[in-house]
């Protein structure tokens, strides 16, 4: 079994998980993980040593953040954010490319990175936006638009952004740029009350104005699919890091869920719950279910970061492990609530937090459709519309 180097003491996670209730009573960001992380390196952990931070490769981070998710679901969520653009500056950097190198320097030197790029009612994700980017005749853009779901929204001192510029005679492309909070052009906008993942309050961010200048714009192309590095890097690193967050989720269920039915009796057959054969079948299941997930998470992880060449099925295979993931997440879930028996339902429960945060899997990219369609496309191709 492959060892992996590990940030996250135990002792901070406990404290990590101590806080979460809190947290989620009181629909507050995570300042205090935050910090605590911060000082423990991790934020820098997915930083190549020789830039100054600890040199953790793809999977030794996907294991970290599942350590992380199962002590508070939330906090992992949106520090994930921030690691997947570390990760997407690993993966140009490893290519040659040093486009995306201050990322890395920034991030080494305490730099937290938000993530802007979904939209309202936009399906396209990642190959179009319905944001704009205005050049500044200097290679720089300003963008203008709303971004939702923005986590570490309190937080965040960097973000990346896109939007389209339509300005240019060769049609409308893509822009990628980084955009500081205290750039101007940047609020956060409304509300953050949700049913789970209350602490990582990805509130949304309207861009009116903010400004990238030209070395920290590192893309303009054309919309729509692409296996450009810095693209293919948001999608390996957001996809996989994603997984990792709800596998780890539902294995700390699996863990609560076990704990309590040792401790539950039947007064029926006075015995502990955990010697019930329904029981032991259902938690049973859950396990060898989230088992087969871990695989999937490692190979793909391993395969990004050696550079691995898996053609046309790069994409549908990103986009299978988040979606298996988070399906069998709210599975495993589900599971150990019936199998906990009806003291989960209470909110003041760790299964009844679980329970609402997992919920929050299905609504990420990519979707259960567009994986299905991607993979129909790819064995069956494209559906040619008729003439």
């Amino acid at each position: 079994m492959t060892s992996h180097r590990q940030v996250l003491t135990e002792d901070l996670l406990d404290r990590i998980r101590e806080r979460a209730p809190r947290y989620d009573a009181e629909n507050a960001f995570f300042d205090e993980d935050l910090a605590d992380l911060k000082e423990a390196g991790y934020l820098r952990a997915f930083v190549p040593e020789e830039l100054g931070g600890a040199g953790l490769t793809l999977e030794e981070m996907a294991s970290e953040q599942m350590r992380l998710a199962a002590a508070a679901p939330a906090t992992a969520l949106a520090v994930n954010m921030h690691q997947v653009w570390v990760g997407v500056a690993r993966v140009v950097h490893a290519r040659g490319d040093s486009s995306t190198d201050f990322i890395l320097s920034e991030a080494a030197a305490g730099e937290v990175f938000g993530f802007g790029v979904s939209e309202a009612g936009n399906d396209l994700v990642l190959f179009g936006s319905v944001s704009e980017a205005r050049p500044d005749g200097e290679g720089g853009y300003s963008f203008h638009g709303t971004k939702i779901f923005t986590s570490l929204a309190p937080a965040w001192t960097r973000l990346g952004t896109f939007g389209t510029d339509s300005s240019g005679d060769d049609g409308p492309h893509n822009v990628w740029g980084f955009v500081t909070r205290d750039g101007g052009g940047v609020e956060t906008v409304g509300e953050w009350d949700t049913l789970g993942m209350r602490a990582s309050q990805s509130f949304s961010t309207r861009l009116d104005g903010a400004h990238a200048s030209a070395d920290r714009v590192v893309r303009r192309i054309p919309p729509g699919p692409t296996m450009d590095p810095f693209v293919f890097g948001i999608f390996a690193n957001f996809e996989i890091l994603l997984a990792s967050v709800y596998a780890g989720l539902a294995r700390r269920a699996i863990e609560v869920a076990v704990e309590t039915v040792k401790k539950r009796r039947s007064l029926k057959n006075d015995a502990p719950y955990a010697h019930d054969p329904d029981i032991r079948w259902r938690l049973a299941d859950a396990a060898i279910q989230l088992d087969a997930v871990y695989p999937q998470i490692t190979l793909l992880a391993r395969d990004v970061e050696n550079q691995a060449d898996r053609g046309a099925l790069w994409m549908p295979q990103l986009s299978a492990v988040k979606s298996r993931a988070t399906e069998v997440a709210l599975d495993v879930v589900t599971k150990t609530m019936r199998a906990a028996g009806g003291s989960a339902y209470s909110n003041d429960r760790e299964l009844s937090r679980l329970y609402r945060d997992v919920l929050a899997g299905i609504f990420h990219p990519s979707d259960d459709e567009s994986v299905h369609a991607a993979w129909a496309n790819a064995l069956l191709g494209p559906v040619t519309p008729k003439a």
